[in-house]
C-alpha cells in the first residue's frame, strides 16, 4: 500500500519562521503606529503647550519674586575666565561675594582680572591657569579647588574656540581638534571630576553653549556641532543623574555678545589662532551685539534663579522654533546672510592681511 508522507522541513526553514513572523508583527505594529500616533500627538501637544506655557510663566513670576540663591561664600570655577564671557562672569559673581576659582592659559591676564574680582566684592579669588583639552589639568584644578576650599558648588564651563572655515576648505582636518577638544572635551573632562564634589553640595553646573548648537552656522560648521554635542551631553546627563541628588544644570545659549571671538579671534583652517576684524565683520556684522557685562549679569541672575536653559539676548528664543518647524526658511535666510565664503573675503581685501594676526594657542 502506498502512502504519501510530506517533504521534511529543514531545520533552516523552523528556525527562520518565528523570526519571519516576528518582522511581520513588528511591520504591523509600525504601520499602526504610523496610522494613529501623529493624530493623537498633535492633540496632546494642542492641550499641553497652552498649558506648560502657562506653568513655565508662574514658574518664572514665582522665582523672580521669591527664589534668588545665596551666593556668598559659595565657590565658583570658571574655565575660560581670561576674556569676554568669563571674565565678566567672574565679576558678576565677586559682586554677589562668591569666592572664585579661575580657569584660563593666561595666567598674567588670569592675576588682572583677579585682582579686580577682590575689589567688587569675591571672598577670595584663586588663579589656576590650565589647558581644559587635557584631562589631568582639568583634574587638577577641580582636586585644587576642593583641596584649598574644601568644596565646590558651581562649575562654569566656559572656555572656547570658534573656527571659521568651510569645510570644503580644509586642508588638514586633523588641525582642527581643537575645536572639539577644547568646546566639548574641555567641559566634560571638568564635569566628570567635579561631579563627585557637586553631589555633596547639591550644587550647579553651568555650560555656556551657544545658539549656534541649536541653529545651522555656514563657515562655522565644526564649531556649531561641537556645540550641539555639549547641550546634547548635558541635557542627557540631567535626565541620568538622580533628582535626589538635586545637582542642577543650566544650559546657557548666547547668541553674538562682545568678546574677543566678535573682535575677530578664531581658528584658521591652518589650526593656528588668528585675530583677523574682517572676519569679524563678515561673521557677526550682520547682527546686533550685546555688552558682556549685560550677558553676564543675566546668566548669573538665571542661575541663582535656577533656571534650566538661559538664552541671551532673550529675542533669540524664537530662532529654534523657526529651525525646527521651518528649516527651508532657515536655510534660505542663511544662504542669503553668508553669501561669501570666508576665504574669498580675504581675496577682495588687500588690507585683510595686515590687520589679521597669527598669536600662539598659549593665549587662548
Amino acid at each position: 500500500m502506498l502512502t504519501f508522507s510530506p517533504p521534511p522541513t529543514s531545520d533552516v526553514s523552523l528556525q527562520c519562521q518565528p523570526s519571519f513572523i516576528k518582522v511581520q508583527v513588528m511591520d504591523l505594529i509600525h504601520q499602526l503606529l504610523n496610522l494613529v500616533l501623529p493624530p493623537i500627538s498633535l492633540i496632546i501637544l494642542c492641550v499641553s503647550i497652552p498649558l506648560l506655557l502657562i506653568f513655565r510663566l508662574v514658574r518664572c513670576i514665582i522665582q523672580s519674586i521669591f527664589i534668588s540663591e545665596n551666593l556668598t561664600g559659595k565657590v565658583v570655577l570658571i574655565t575660560g575666565a581670561s576674556s569676554g564671557i568669563g571674565e565678566y562672569l567672574a565679576y558678576e559673581y565677586a559682586k554677589r561675594r562668591a569666592s572664585l576659582v579661575l580657569v584660563a592659559r593666561r595666567e598674567t591676564k588670569l592675576r588682572e582680572i583677579g585682582e579686580k574680582a577682590r575689589q567688587l566684592g569675591a571672598t577670595d579669588v584663586v588663579i589656576a591657569p590650565a589647558d581644559v583639552s587635557k584631562a589631568a589639568e582639568c583634574n587638577r584644578f577641580v582636586q585644587e579647588t576642593v583641596k584649598h576650599y574644601g568644596r565646590l558648588d558651581h562649575l562654569v564651563c566656559n572656555a572656547g574656540v570658534v573656527l571659521y572655515c568651510p569645510v570644503e576648505d580644509t586642508t588638514d582636518v586633523e588641525k582642527l581638534r581643537p575645536v572639539m577638544d577644547i568646546n566639548f572635551w574641555g567641559s566634560i573632562y571638568a564635569t566628570h571630576f567635579a561631579l563627585p564634589h557637586l553631589k555633596r553640595s547639591k550644587g550647579n553646573i553651568i555650560v555656556n553653549a551657544s545658539m549656534k548648537g541649536w541653529l545651522v552656522s555656514p563657515w562655522s560648521i565644526l564649531y556649531g556641532a561641537s556645540k550641539a554635542a555639549l547641550i546634547n551631553f548635558f541635557e542627557t546627563l540631567r535626565v541620568e543623574l538622580p533628582q535626589d541628588e538635586n545637582v542642577k544644570i543650566t544650559i546657557v545659549a548666547p547668541g553674538f555678545i562682545k568678546s574677543e571671538i566678535t573682535q575677530g579671534k578664531h581658528l584658521s583652517k591652518e589650526g593656528e589662532v588668528v585675530i583677523d576684524p574682517e572676519m569679524s565683520k563678515m561673521m557677526s556684522g550682520k547682527f546686533p551685539v550685546e555688552s558682556t557685562e549685560e550677558c553676564a549679569r543675566a546668566i548669573v541672575k538665571g542661575v541663582c534663579r535656577g533656571e534650566r536653559y538661559i538664552v541671551e539676548p532673550s529675542w533669540y528664543r524664537v530662532l529654534p522654533l523657526f529651525q525646527f518647524m521651518c528649516p527651508e526658511l532657515v536655510e534660505w535666510c542663511s544662504r542669503c546672510l553668508y553669501k561669501t565664503k570666508p576665504g574669498d573675503a580675504a581675496a577682495t581685501n588687500k588690507s585683510k592681511s595686515l590687520n589679521s594676526t597669527v598669536i600662539n594657542n598659549k593665549s587662548l
